[in-house]
């Protein structure tokens, strides 16, 4: 096991602190590990939702990752917003100049406040260049069902979803499932509670529950679950454990931020609640 994974996050920037790189960095080394980053849009963005995304240019993304790979023994990687085929590629590539055993990808396609991050087209490019290097994937369920080409409504069509991407992709997928109750047309107090995510590897389908906590403190969930499981991963953790081990963590990191009132609208997690 190793004591101090270097976690190399490539990601945008959210100035307000709840998502993106800020909260990559938070996760990962509240998680143990030493966070790297490498930028891929700024983002003007707070708890209330995203007003305006620039994209980097794919040569500068390039040179980030270049810059920190050539350097530092990255043990795992954590992809999350991509935005352009141009930075899908530059990404790629420089994953084939560096390839890294951990890479967990977060098809970040939309923001907490489903405002779109990435372009239609970018979604093609993911798919064929990031995910076939991928260790693990972790869609949401509207990203899990995009991807998958269904709507997904129960945890059985999550099995389904996860274990079709994992065939397609010949990589792990977790398919979340904090979202079901909406994305299956469930009103507030039909709500289950429990949430259960999907993970499926080459083993077969593991099912992860956590108990439900209703709170509007939210903003970065994704991305801390991803990089989270990043850090366990690149210390040395068997996927299953880095999953099951990384949902525990941001199901607290939650229920400590439940109370919290930082800003107008989806409040962040408290990463450092121990």
């Amino acid at each position: 096991m190793k004591d101090y994974p270097i976690v190399l996050s490539i990601a945008g920037s959210d100035p307000s602190g709840g998502a993106g790189i800020q909260a990559d960095i938070k996760a990962i080394s509240a998680c143990g590990g030493y966070a790297a980053a490498a930028i891929t849009a700024v983002t003007v963005q707070n708890t209330a939702g995203v007003s305006e995304v620039e994209y980097l240019r794919p040569e500068l993304v390039a040179a980030q990752i270049d810059a920190v790979m050539s350097d530092l023994a990255v043990d795992a990687v954590k992809i999350g917003m991509t935005g352009t085929v141009p930075i899908v590629e530059a990404i790629a590539s420089q994953l084939a100049v560096h390839p890294v055993l951990y890479v967990v990808t977060d098809p970040v396609m939309v923001s907490t406040s489903k405002d779109s991050l990435t372009l239609p087209e970018a979604v093609d490019a993911l798919c064929s260049r990031i995910f076939p290097r991928s260790h693990l994937v972790t869609p949401n369920i509207d990203e899990a069902s995009r991807l998958a080409g269904f709507r997904i409504r129960s945890v059985e069509d999550m099995d389904r979803a996860a274990a079709l991407l994992r065939d397609r992709y010949g990589c792990a997928f977790l398919v979340k499932g904090g979202d079901l109750p909406a994305a299956s047309g469930q009103s507030v107090p039909d709500i289950v509670s429990q949430s259960t995510d999907v993970l499926c590897d080459l083993d077969g389908l593991v099912h992860i529950t956590s108990e439900r906590v209703l709170t509007n403190n939210l903003h970065g969930t994704g991305c801390t679950l991803s990089s989270s499981i990043a850090a366990f991963l690149g210390a040395g953790h068997p996927l299953r454990e880095a999953v099951q081990t990384a949902v525990a963590y941001v199901h607290n990191a939650i229920v400590a931020a439940a109370p919290l009132r930082i800003g107008h609208g989806h409040g962040p997690l408290r990463h450092f609640y121990r």
